[in-house]
């Protein structure tokens, strides 16, 4: 595995603490995002269910830290799930529930099997426990955006210099030959709590099998939320559809 280590101190952090006594919602960014790219989903979330709202940006991206290390290998996001695990202690976190979107989903999901104990519930949207030729022809196209078309200059407005680092990072990991085999289905079964998996029907990253799998293998109760004619980002695509689940979802968890 790489070397991940950081100071905690070093992450760049959004915190709501409005409601007290309240779970906190934490939401995990995808695999170019930022704090900044949720817009202000998290607050509508929060306002919705009476929860508190933590975003933060993850080691090389945002206004975090620069990458300690210059090479991924196929335990990377186990490493993010064990980082936040720390981070939850770190921030005085009891019984989180995480929203996880794109490799953010993978990150809940991971955390909630290796740590079942510290996470109340999870939220996935365009999750992903296996690689499929949808995924790497997505990310190839995005590779020629970033060459041929403004793209750089529009993920450098958010990253500022962790820009090139965080995208080749991304990109040339999960179109090597050796991460064709990265697969976290083994984890499923430790999940135990709720979990509620949402995907767009078009998603151009993932196909729907990604859903079928996580439904089947973890052990708590688990919810699908299949969104039509959406791609890989339903927060943003059809936001008042996601924010009706999602907060029914939680509302029906703790109460309001």
């Amino acid at each position: 595995m790489p070397n991940q280590s950081l100071t905690l101190s070093e992450i760049a952090v959004k915190r709501t603490t409005d409601f007290p006594n309240r779970p906190t919602i934490i939401f995990l960014h995808d695999s170019l995002g930022c704090i900044d790219f949720w817009r202000d989903f998290p607050e509508r979330v929060g306002a919705l269910t009476q929860c508190n709202v933590l975003v933060y940006d993850r080691q090389g991206y945002g206004k975090s830290c620069g990458f300690s290390y210059t090479k991924r290998d196929n335990h990377y996001l186990e490493l993010e799930a064990d980082i936040l695990n720390q981070l939850l202690d770190y921030w005085n976190i009891e019984q989180p529930i995480l929203f996880g979107h794109s490799d953010g989903g993978s990150i809940a999901l991971l955390t909630a099997a290796k740590y079942p104990d510290k996470i109340k519930a999870i939220i996935t949207e365009g999750a992903h426990v296996f690689v499929e030729d949808i995924t790497v022809n997505g990310i190839k196209e995005a590779i020629e955006g970033y060459k041929t078309t403004d793209l750089k200059s529009k993920l450098e407005k958010y990253h500022g210099s962790n820009t090139e680092a965080m995208f080749w990072a991304w990109a040339n990991t999960w179109t090597t030959e050796e991460f064709r085999s990265w697969n976290i289905e083994h984890f499923l079964p430790m999940i135990q709590c709720p979990t509620l998996v949402i995907q767009g029907e078009k998603d151009e990253y993932g196909s729907l099998q990604q859903v079928e799998s996580i439904i089947e293998k973890v052990s708590g109760a688990t919810k699908k939320i299949i969104i039509p004619e959406i791609g890989h980002t339903p927060h943003k695509e059809n936001p008042e559809v996601v924010l009706e689940q999602v907060s029914a979802f939680i509302n029906e968890l703790i109460g309001v």
